[in-house]
């Protein structure tokens, strides 16, 4: 087994057992025996679970962004920022519930802001607005994403979160729009 393939079996065999079990129930030797390698490999590529579970959300959400392409609107960006939940859910509800939530919580909060400055470039139309201003109108969105998505995770993800968004997005039709105007002329 190369290192990389090495790598990937560990983060994989990781997933794998966060679908079946909570976080504080897999150890190390669970997750070389689920994939196959020996404990020094597994700390040959990662210092500790924290580290793994941090690169797997992130190489997931990577993917689900890469996969994606832009946003073409701001339900597209929450349906984006949740797709790894969606994807996983039971691995996501036990990464949620557990000491290391902090770790997922960075991570979908660096999804929410990626996906975001895409839908915000794309809703400018390459048109220049302030930096402070686009900074704001990101921010703004990003917190909104990421706070809907903790919203549903704690609740268990029993409602569905795309309608929910959907709906919200309607009611705040051409909000976006009018703050991109608003910068657009605060910057002539």
């Amino acid at each position: 087994m190369t290192a990389f393939s090495a790598r990937e079996a560990i983060k994989a065999a990781a997933l794998r057992l966060l679908e079946e079990r909570p976080l504080r129930e897999i150890t190390v030797k669970d997750i070389v025996q689920e994939c196959g390698v020996n404990r020094n490999t597994f700390y040959y590529h990662f210092r500790d679970i924290p580290a793994l579970l941090e690169e797997l959300i992130t190489d997931q959400a990577d993917r689900i962004i890469t996969a994606q392409g832009p946003a073409l609107s701001l339900a597209d960006c929450l349906e984006t920022a949740a797709r790894f939940a969606l994807d996983h859910r039971q691995a996501v509800l036990h990464i949620n519930q557990s000491a290391h939530r902090d770790l997922f919580e960075l991570c979908l909060m660096d999804v929410c802001r990626r996906v975001v400055e895409d839908y915000a470039a794309a809703a400018a139309g390459g048109v220049p607005i302030p930096a402070e201003d686009r900074a704001v109108i990101i921010r703004f969105y990003q917190c909104e994403c990421f706070g809907q998505i903790m919203a549903w995770l704690n609740d268990g993800m029993r409602y569905d979160l795309g309608k929910q968004f959907r709906r919200l997005c309607q009611l705040g039709e051409g909000m976006t729009e009018r703050m991109l105007k608003r910068a657009m002329e605060a910057d002539t």
